[in-house]
């Protein structure tokens, strides 16, 4: 590694660690500075040692610990008014633009919850969804609003917001412009991939402070996988919330069915995509104690899970069947171990030594990779006998895709457990490979349909 004593360098180096501690909004700017000044003392001391700058940084840096160390320091020192500021009370400092964020999210969530009710009067019946013109665009009514709030809070510049813009645009032209047929293989593909595509999007809306940062993109992974726990926890509270208040109405006669599936659950759903995002930012010291808890539960599950499914196929001799049901579990199951090898990652110290769990992780991903390689195995052949659909090619694609991720990440992971390499170089390939993923999506959406002639 290349050191230096260039100044301008090492200012970039403090500026860089002081956006990544007010990420954090129960640090107030007065804490950023305090952290700062005890962060350029230690260097201040290291480089009157004989350190160069670069070098007296990280020590420095490692010396101070993670940032979630220093928020429980912070946390134990002021814990009244991080509380409050926890809960979104007072009028000044962080808490200002926390109220700020809430009110920008309520406006956000309100124009998604209206946009999914506008095409009614245009005689599209969200009730009756016969044209598939909801199953196509219902994304398209969410994303977009959380998109908007992530880059107002990035302070997004306009090439940025021209381009998600415009990227949304493509995706809505796709799903309405293209003749897909409701009993076409078409419109399902459509209706799965676009929602993923448009992930990506937002994905760059929330990265756009560091489009060239492969932290920053890890810290999407980890936002991704926050925010589909908090979906789901604000999902399972409202719909027994919703259950309760429609037995209380019924005891007294009156039915709310109309309400709750015409009103009530379209607009909670594209709302609660939204709130979702702004809780993953607001209280992101609560979840994130969560995530290293929910990957060390399920890492080992799916292990076991996966190496049961691989010996049962060797002792039975019996090859994988892959009908179209079969095809979507099989993927669906790599997709989830994908996501949870990403979020363990994201939620993983970058500089602690590899360990059992380590190991636990490289056997999952070889697991997961002879599996992938098996289906391919047998969809290649189904493909040679009966040929290609919308739906095999498409599950052909992302295997392949998913095949090479997992050959790579398998030997990564094995040269991380033998401590051949640093674990920034798995956590570099999986940001690097993220717009691979994308790529694909895109493809989907946009180029294979009319490949098939959209049937």
């Amino acid at each position: 590694m290349t050191v230096t004593n260039d100044p301008d360098e090492l200012e970039a180096q403090f500026a860089q660690w002081r956006r990544y501690v007010r990420r954090r909004p129960e640090l107030s700017e007065s804490d950023a500075d305090e952290l700062e000044d005890h962060l350029r003392g230690s260097v201040g001391q290291l480089t009157a040692l004989g350190l160069h700058d670069d070098e007296a940084f990280l020590v420095a840096v490692k010396r101070m610990g993670g940032l979630d160390e220093l928020s429980r320091e912070f946390a134990r020192e002021h814990s009244e008014r991080l509380w409050k500021q926890l809960v979104l009370t007072g009028d000044t400092g962080p808490r200002s633009r926390s109220r700020t964020d809430l009110i920008v999210m309520l406006i956000c969530a309100l124009g998604a919850a209206v946009s999914v009710k506008v095409p009614e009067l245009f005689q599209h019946s969200i009730g009756y969804d016969l044209d598939g013109f909801y199953s196509l665009n219902y994304s398209l009514f969410a994303l977009p609003w959380l998109a908007a709030f992530l880059l107002w809070r990035r302070r997004a510049g306009r090439l940025v917001c021209g381009v998600v813009a415009a990227l949304f645009v493509v995706g809505a032209a796709a799903a309405n412009l293209y003749p897909l047929d409701t009993e076409s293989q078409s419109i399902d593909v459509v209706a799965t991939h676009l929602p993923i595509a448009l992930w990506f999007v937002v994905g760059l809306a929330y990265i756009s402070d560091g489009l060239r940062s492969a932290r920053r993109r890890m810290d999407f992974i980890r936002f991704s996988g926050e925010w589909f726990v908090y979906l789901t926890l604000i999902g399972l509270g409202g719909g027994v919330l919703t259950a309760f208040a429609m037995g209380a109405f019924n005891a007294i006669g009156i039915d709310l069915w109309e309400f709750t599936n015409l009103w009530l659950l379209p607009c909670g759903l594209v709302s609660a995509v939204v709130v979702a995002g702004w809780l993953v930012e607001a209280k992101q010291g609560v979840i994130e104690n969560i995530a290293p808890v929910l990957t060390r539960l399920f890492t080992p599950l799916f292990t076991v899970g996966l190496l049961a499914f691989l010996v049962t196929i060797g002792w039975n001799g019996r090859r994988i069947d892959v009908d179209r049901g079969n095809l979507v579990l099989f993927d669906l199951l790599l997709v989830l171990v994908l996501g949870l090898l990403l979020y363990s990652m994201s939620a993983r110290d970058p500089m602690a030594p590899a360990g059992k769990f380590d190991v636990m992780q490289l056997v999952l991903v070889a697991s997961a990779l002879v599996m992938d390689a098996l289906v391919l195995f047998t969809m290649t052949g189904r493909v040679a006998q009966y040929g290609s659909t919308p739906n095999n090619s498409t599950a052909l694609g992302a295997n392949i895709v998913l095949l090479v991720n997992l050959i790579w990440t398998a030997w990564l992971l094995l040269r991380f457990v033998r401590r051949r390499q640093p674990f920034a170089v798995i956590e570099r390939w999986q940001t690097t490979y993220l717009p691979v993923y994308a790529g694909w999506m895109w493809i989907v959406v946009l180029v294979l349909p009319p490949v098939f002639a959209f049937r």
